[in-house]
């Protein structure tokens, strides 16, 4: 009979509680590798699948996504111009936070290009696109809208349309998709008597100068509505999406776009790396380091555990030893006792994570490959926690038996 088979039968409660134990820091250790895998999942959703070649924004930004980039709205005209580009599109991107059901809601707004682009692409869960250029959402089912709810926002109200499952920014916010007039009109939204100010400043300042007191209609102009008057231009973009001509060179027209001084350009590769290398580098190298610490904690646990059981057969090792049996053997037999606490832990790991990561405030995602890497570890931490059992094993007198 072996080792292993010996702690079970005689130490049941504790080795089950151990295997629980460190089945739930295994679990940990694999929901946080999940969690990276969501972050990177939840920033690239967009930027995988509107489908962009070029991401045009605003001179020395890194895109709508890493900061706030604002750029003019007739940019899309000139982008459109340089040969070798087959369509632009207009993209507005900001955060909004509001009360749904008396609870704080963070939304991330995410401005559509209408008509050009209605979110076909998007992974509707239920009802349709965008019909209609005002007043329609497509919203993230983590905001918890449903289809045919209206939603006030500013000055009007939008009807939710359709809904997407896993559609979040990279701070875990869900996304609501607007046309970029709707968007812009949510983004610069202002009370009425911020309005009245603003027009009762343009006209004062007009005033005071000297076109101001030798045209006075002018003054009239300045309290009209700013979409009245010429000489202010209507709301910024946060970006201009280029979708490249087949046959042209991507490089070749992003070297033209490039060289524009109002703006910066990004590939959709470079925009990946941008959202990977700033918005969660961070976040990646503090949920390695809870990695790297609670596998050390959990080879601790083990290699105590593994040495207490051991401590409890030192008389039954040294019978053993005096039956002639070799160190090897011996040996073994608490590597097999490691491996098999390990086992389980790894199987509590996976089962009790499979009913816990749905309920996570972050999307956990679990691939094959951290399963693999989960049981690599598994199996290295039970041979690093048998070596205090084997030391003390290795040091046990065959005439301890006799004691």
């Amino acid at each position: 009979m072996t080792l292993a088979a010996h702690d079970i039968r005689h130490n049941l409660g504790r080795f089950a509680l151990t295997a629980v134990g460190i089945g739930l820091l295994l679990m940990i250790v694999l929901g946080m590798s999940g969690i990276y895998r969501g972050m990177i999942d939840d920033a690239l959703v967009v930027v995988d699948g509107i489908g962009a070649d070029l991401w045009v924004v605003q001179r020395d930004t890194r895109g709508p996504f890493a900061e706030i980039s604002r750029v003019p709205m007739n940019l899309e005209e000139r982008v459109r111009a340089v040969p070798g580009v087959a369509g632009a599109r207009s993209f507005v991107s900001h955060s909004i936070q509001r009360e749904h059901r008396g609870e704080p809601q963070r939304i991330t707004v995410q401005g559509l290009a209408w008509p050009d682009d209605k979110g076909e692409w998007l992974p509707l869960a239920a009802g349709r696109p965008l019909a209609q250029a005002h007043f329609e959402i497509i919203a993230d089912e983590s905001l918890g809208l449903t289809v045919g709810e209206v939603v006030p926002l500013g000055k009007d109200r939008y009807t939710v349309v359709g809904t997407t499952k896993g559609m979040v920014s990279s701070g875990g916010d869900g996304l609501a998709f607007f046309t970029v007039r709707d968007a812009q009109a949510v983004q610069f939204d202002l009370p009425g008597e911020a309005i009245r100010l603003e027009r009762a400043a343009r006209r004062a300042r007009s005033g005071d100068s000297e076109l101001g007191r030798l045209s006075p209609l002018l003054l009239d102009r300045a309290a009209q509505s700013a979409a009245g008057i010429p000489a202010i231009g209507p709301a910024m973009i946060s970006a201009v999406l280029v979708k490249v001509a087949p046959g042209h060179d991507i490089a070749r027209v992003a070297a033209s776009i490039a060289n524009w001084p109002d703006v910066s350009l990004h590939t959709a590769a470079g925009q990946r790396d941008l959202l990977l290398r700033g918005m969660i580098d961070k976040a990646r190298r503090q949920l390695g380091l809870f990695r790297a610490l609670l596998v050390v904690i959990s080879t601790i646990i083990m290699a105590l555990i593994i040495y207490t059981l051991t401590l409890d057969k030192v008389h039954d090792i040294a019978l053993l030893k005096l039956m002639g049996a070799r160190n090897g053997m011996i040996a073994g037999l608490i590597l097999q006792q490691a491996l098999l606490l390990g086992a389980i832990g790894y199987v509590i790991a996976y089962a009790l994570g499979g009913w816990v990561f749905p309920r996570f405030p972050r999307r956990v995602l679990i691939a094959p490959a951290d399963l693999w890497a989960l049981a690599g570890v598994v199996v290295a931490i039970s041979c690093v926690a048998s070596l205090l059992g084997i030391w003390k094993a290795m040091r046990v007198e065959p005439n301890k038996v006799l004691s």
